[in-house]
């Protein structure tokens, strides 16, 4: 993977900017896709990387919430220049309650681009794997190695791939969220619940186990959900010695490597290992490099 020390992830490229909500509409239970009109942010942005979002003139809650990037928005007529940013959230406290009762035309504060992103590596299966609200970085992810659109200013260069999958499990069939979307960009959709009311009835692993038993070519995996699941994901690459990097989910305070409220333990080429901001050095990490 590249430098995560390397300049260029961290905050001083990011802009903060007051933007106005396009739409907030529900995906699935508790969970929401919210526009944003900000063309200047995510003509920057890259798969992977994410944006605090704060809620102007407000001290309840006082600090912004890290979202990631779902995808970029395109409009007719403009280009191919993006208008606009999808994240999407999970409603689970205060902050995503009342984000949750944004209409069009109300303002937000976000700041961002922030974190390193997915590294582009050569594969001929790109193979995604998300649990509970952790498909969220992935559209754009797969939308670029399909060749569908670049990310970036200049847009990177990102070899396409023949075939993109998408393991995704949930609590059960009502918190899957946002599968049309992978779908109908050609994403092969994979799913897994805890009651069995969709897909596999068990765990994401299960269903990663058996795409990677099957076949298809040089792949890569890319992670991104709860820590036990991601941990079990990084043992299953390793033994097949797949390439693999996980996107973490750590609380953040500041999203721009102030505060130290996000580290996670990282080894480090001695064999040790050394604390590792999220925000800034992260999101994305190579598995086998994660103390978990």
């Amino acid at each position: 993977m590249n430098n995560p020390l390397h300049a260029a992830y961290y905050a001083d490229r990011a802009r903060c900017e007051r933007v106005r909500v396009v739409e907030n509409v529900r995906l699935a239970r508790d969970t929401f896709r919210l526009r944003m009109e900000c063309p200047e942010l995510a003509c920057r942005i890259v798969p992977g990387q994410f944006l605090m979002v704060r809620l102007p003139e407000c001290d309840d809650p006082l600090l912004g919430r890290p979202l990631a990037l779902y995808d970029t928005v395109v409009d007719d007529g403009k280009r191919g220049r993006p208008s606009g940013v999808d994240v999407v959230y999970l409603v689970v406290g205060k902050m995503t309650g009342r984000l949750a009762a944004l209409a069009a035309g109300a303002e937000l504060e976000v700041w961002g681009p922030l974190g390193n992103g997915f590294a582009p590596q050569v594969a001929e299966h790109l193979i995604m794997v998300a649990g509970g609200i952790g498909q969220t970085p992935f559209p754009a992810l797969a939308r670029e190695h399909l060749g569908k659109r670049a990310y970036g200013d200049p847009p990177r260069q990102v070899k396409q791939v023949p075939r993109v999958t998408l393991c995704y499990g949930a609590r059960s069939k009502e918190y899957l969220a946002g599968v049309e979307d992978f779908e109908s960009l050609g994403v092969e959709v994979h799913t897994s619940t805890d009651d069995g009311s969709a897909g596999h009835h068990g765990l994401v692993t299960d269903v990663l186990t058996e795409v990677l038993d099957a076949g298809g070519g040089r792949a890569r995996i890319v992670c991104c959900g709860p820590e036990p699941m991601m941990e079990a994901v990084a043992r299953l690459a390793a033994e097949r010695e797949i390439p693999a990097q996980v996107s973490l989910e750590t609380p953040m305070a500041c999203g721009i490597g102030i505060c130290f409220s996000c580290v996670t333990r990282v080894r480090q080429d001695d064999g040790g290992w050394d604390y590792r901001r999220t925000c800034v050095e992260g999101p994305v990490f190579d598995a086998e490099r994660i103390e978990w």
